[in-house]
């Protein structure tokens, strides 16, 4: 059995893993995401917003992985995880305040986006526990079809609170559900960590999906 650390604060990350039979620790970073966005901009100019969310999935995991590492915490690989919105090549992030919430789907109803998750996994295991010391990561996208609400559709939506603290101020697993008419590309990655993805990445360390699964 091999241990994940889950670095994300996110319900719906830890309830999609716990579905997929994966029960993992979490500990959330302290990372300063603009810090961290700023920084990777001073770096490479040019940061499209595939690239963006990897950097802050990077940075977190990296830093909880230090933390294991520092407190003598369990053999595990450490997963972190960032999600952003892209209409029109600019990033939609979490809108924090009704009035942006609103002004946010004013802007998407009607409309197409690009939701990227970015995924970084860093292998702390024990050495004689198969461990790597890899750390590595990817990016999903999934192109994402959102209903043309009416304005009092939009208030009802933000005024349950919802899409306030959610990148792209919906979801798809919960009340923003009925406003998504489709999607192309991993749900999973629209909810906040694509399961095939993770899988993918594993495989790359020679870890088998199903040595995540409890029981």
């Amino acid at each position: 059995m091999v241990h994940l650390v889950l670095a994300s604060q996110s319900p719906a990350r830890l309830s999609t893993l716990r579905s997929a039979g994966v029960d993992p620790t979490v500990i959330v970073s302290a990372v300063d995401e603009d810090a961290v966005l700023a920084a990777a901009r001073e770096r490479f100019a040019d940061l499209p917003p595939e690239d963006a969310v990897l950097a802050l999935a990077q940075a977190k995991a990296e830093a909880v992985a230090n933390h294991v590492e520092d407190t003598d915490g369990p053999s595990a690989l450490v997963l972190g995880c960032d999600s952003m919105l892209e209409i029109d090549g600019e990033i939609v992030g979490k809108p924090g305040t009704p009035e942006t919430a609103r002004e946010r789907w004013r802007l998407m109803r009607g409309r197409s986006g690009v939701l990227h998750t970015g995924h970084w996994v860093v292998d702390v295991r024990d050495a004689e526990d198969g461990g790597t010391g890899a750390t590595l990561g990817a990016t999903s996208s999934t192109t994402v079809f959102f209903a043309d609400l009416d304005d009092d559709e939009i208030d009802a939506y933000v005024a349950t609170g919802e899409p306030l603290q959610v990148a792209g101020a919906f979801t798809i697993d919960g009340l923003g559900g009925p406003y998504v008419e489709r999607i192309e590309g991993d749900h999973h990655g629209v909810v906040g960590v694509s399961l095939p993805l993770l899988r993918e990445l594993l495989g790359a360390i020679d870890v088998s999906w199903h040595l995540l699964r409890q029981g």
